[in-house]
């Protein structure tokens, strides 16, 4: 028997992004991470994913951190590994649209700060989304990783995802990611979309999973036979639950196979025993809820991210409506094919959902609506893969005219008009970006810099007379 073509399988670790964001809310910190960067660099990782996602917003919001200092003293940290971050499309790292100048800018000084690969996506897969970060992105010599955000319904085909790829691939990405954020691309059906994306397209295939569901990791070894060429682990403190499966184990599964990875488990094991007591205080102080731990089978049963369970679970207990959770469970894909079957990632599975739970709780569908419905049927969040359902689009709309262009084309340049408010606060060229994103967050977090700084909190001054505190 001919011996098989050895073809390592390359693993992109999360701990440092995904992986507390999924379990611990984003909330682990810079110096928590640092300790143990010169070891994980010894690793041979294809690439970390450190930045991006709810990463940007955390920091400054609850950390009282620059994400920019961040990402500086990681790549201090990395130097044989290749960064990587996740990054919105044209929403960067924020809940709306920006113009082209900041979208631009933001790629420029996220390549110069130290990020390699930036995996770019948009939740309706809306490819026009995509456009200026691919081309900034490419302009600075980095490298562009789309991903199609992958969810079911009668419009996600194969041929469905084979032809976006194909578009993708056009569009000039260096690699395709299947973003399967809610956990429901079970092992069998990976090894038929992998290969038909292999057979489409010449350049390299990363897949993108968690455990939500309970199969992410047989998931993943019927993708590497089917030829996955990169797959996203976490450190196993990390790892499992709403998380991505756990780096050791996928190693020690491939071990003397053609698609054994080379790394040394022991140095695994060093890095796992530094992040272990990391995650035993998260579970102390309640930041690491044990029910996000668990397998969820709902995911699969509803086809809904764990994470908008969990939302709309709160939802309804504000509006002492707990009883109604089977109700708006079903009510979720109504609203959904209304909408024209979007993937249910942030932000059209925030949308969904909350319109599912007005829908319940009013008694009539679309009676009251959120403007975030509003404006998706309005064509500001893009194009969906199937259409509105024309009755409801018009309910909610009126009579307004739904928009056909690409939604960044409305936008006017941004960039000089946020250079001059926040003139007076600006220590670094980033401090613009980060106040484009998050306005009122930015503006705290700079002023909380300031009063480290001086020893004086601004936000306790009397301005009228000119008088601080003492």
């Amino acid at each position: 028997m001919a011996e098989q073509v050895k073809r390592p399988v390359k693993i992109t670790e999360t701990i440092l992004r995904d992986a507390h964001q999924s379990l611990i809310a984003t909330r682990m910190s810079t110096e928590e991470m640092l300790p143990v960067l010169e070891k994980m660099d010894k690793v041979g990782y294809h690439s970390v994913e450190c930045w991006g996602g709810a990463t940007f917003d955390a920091s400054l919001r609850f950390l009282k951190e620059d994400p920019w200092d961040r990402l500086r003293k990681i790549r201090d940290g990395f130097k044989n590994t290749k960064l990587q971050m996740l990054f919105r499309g044209q929403n960067i790292l924020g809940y709306r649209h920006y113009a082209d100048d900041v979208v631009e800018y933001f790629v420029q000084k996220s390549l110069a700060n130290g990020i390699d690969i930036i995996r770019i996506f948009d939740a309706l897969n809306d490819i026009r989304n995509l456009e200026s970060t691919v081309k900034a992105t490419n302009k600075e010599n980095g490298h562009a990783q789309i991903a199609i955000s992958y969810t079911l319904g009668d419009a996600y085909t194969i041929d469905y995802y084979v032809n976006m790829a194909k578009s993708i691939e056009s569009l000039g990405a260096s690699s395709i990611c299947i973003k399967d954020m809610a956990g429901l691309l079970v092992p069998y059906e990976a090894t038929k979309l992998v290969t038909a994306l292999k057979k489409a397209v010449n350049i390299p295939i990363d897949l993108h999973t968690h455990y939500t569901s309970g199969v992410a990791a047989m998931t993943y070894l019927k993708a590497v036979e089917a030829g996955c060429d990169i797959i996203d682990t976490a450190m196993s403190p990390f790892a499992m639950g709403t998380s991505q499966p756990a780096t050791e184990v996928l190693v020690e599964t491939f071990r003397g196979t053609p698609y054994d990875t080379g790394y040394d488990q022991k140095l695994l094991a060093e890095i796992a025993d530094y992040f272990r007591p990391i995650r035993d205080k998260s579970l102390e102080t309640g930041i690491l809820n044990p029910k996000v731990m668990g397998v969820d089978i709902k995911t699969l049963l509803y086809q809904v991210p764990g994470g908008m369970l969990s939302n709309l679970v709160s939802q309804l207990k504000e509006q002492k409506a707990e009883d109604r959770y089977y109700d708006v469970l079903e009510e979720i894909p109504r609203v959904r094919k209304d909408f024209g079957e979007p993937p249910l990632v942030t932000p059209s599975s925030q949308i969904v959902g909350t319109q599912a739970v007005l829908n319940v709780l009013a008694g009539e569908r679309y009676k009251m609506v959120t403007k975030e419905s509003k404006a998706l049927l309005s064509g500001q969040y893009g194009k969906t893969a199937k259409p509105f359902n024309p009755e409801v689009q018009k309910k909610v709309i009126g009579d307004d005219e739904p928009i056909t262009c690409r939604p960044a084309d409305l936008i006017e340049p941004e960039l000089h008009k946020i250079e001059a408010e926040i003139a007076d606060w600006k220590e670094q060229d980033e401090d613009v970006l980060s106040y484009a994103l998050f306005p009122q967050v930015a503006m705290d977090f700079f002023k909380y810099r300031q009063a480290q700084k001086t020893g004086i909190d601004v936000t306790e001054a009397d301005t009228i007379n000119s008088a601080y505190p003492v």
